[in-house]
Formats: C-alpha cells, structure tokens, sequence
C-alpha cells in the first residue's frame, strides 16, 4: 500500500466501522499520500511546501478529517490528525459520552453494535439497523433483528446522577458485555 514514506497511521471509530487512516510524506519531494483502509483519497507529488493541512472525509456521514503537518525542528515533522473540528483524543472521549459499542460473535462472525444515544440509531457493521423503540417500566427498549436473531437495547437509569442512564445489549435475551471502542 504506501512505501516507505509512511509518516503515521490512525485508527478512528465511527458508527459505520473503524477506519485506518494512513499518512505518508515524502520530506524530500514534498509528495502527501493519504489512504482510508488501503485506499488512496489524496495524492500530491511534488509539494514545495512541507508543512500544512490535507483535508478529507472519512466513512458513510463523510465526517471531515484534516491531517496537520508541522515542523519540530530540522527536518523532523509532527503529524496530528483532527475529525469534525476536534483532536482526535478529544473526538475520542466525545464518541466514548455519546455512543455505546458493543463487539460480538453471531453465528460464527465478528459484529460490531453501536448505539448513538443522541439520534438512538443503531448501526451493525456498518450497516444502520431499523429499530422500534418503546417505553417500558424501567426505561426503553431499542429492538431490532440481526438475521434470525432479536436484539435489544435496554436503557435504564443507573440509579446514580453521576453515572445516568445505563444502555445494555440483549441477543436473543442474553447480556452481552460492552466494549471499550
């Protein structure tokens, strides 16, 4: 995929899927190469000026992406990457207050559920799922099927101002334990 002018290399989560973004420089010809999980989405060969910004978009909601180039001293450079406006350890803590992620196995493969809690849509490998919610005596119930399978979002009031509402996955009525991405 990219030579040996890789300079860094991200990983970004959205609710479509985990994104592998790469960045090589060339700080002798100045040429950028940005790839999004292995394909190229900016190419620039010969750049006089070797610091600046590549902007791009990443995913299905093309959610804005910019690369920042800097000079440290020398010829040593630093390379940061923002999504949407923010850091990426700041879009980070941000996705961590407002998604809910779980990793499974059904029926032999790998299935990644994210809850987004602001809009309640709930995607499944990239895919948004159809839901129906309703009310229940102890909060609300997120349904929806994947293949033969019913699942179910519970959320519920964690009983603690500080910890608010808790949101919890059932597949065909079995708990599964969310993950940390």
């Amino acid at each position: 995929m990219l030579s040996g002018d890789l300079a860094a290399a991200w990983e970004v989560a959205l609710s479509d899927g985990v994104y592998t973004i790469e960045f090589a420089h060339g700080t002798t010809t100045g040429k950028r190469v940005v790839c999004v999980n292995g394909r190229e989405v900016i190419r620039k060969d010969w750049m006089f000026k070797l610091v600046g910004k590549e902007t791009f978009t990443v995913g299905g909601a093309n959610t804005k992406a910019t690369i920042n180039i800097e000079a440290v001293s020398g010829f040593a450079y630093e390379y940061t990457l923002e999504i949407d406006g923010k850091s990426l350890q700041t879009f980070i803590d941000n996705r961590t207050k407002t998604t809910r992620t779980w990793l499974l196995k059904v029926e032999g493969e790998d299935c990644r559920v994210v809850l987004e809690k602001d809009t309640m849509e709930v995607w499944c490998n990239g895919q948004k799922m159809d839901t129906r919610g309703e009310f229940v005596d102890d909060g609300t119930e997120t349904r929806f099927m994947m293949g033969e399978h019913e699942c179910c979002i519970k959320a519920a009031s964690s009983g603690t101002k500080k910890s608010g509402i808790v949101h919890y996955l059932l597949l065909d009525g079995e708990k599964i334990p969310a993950s940390t991405q």
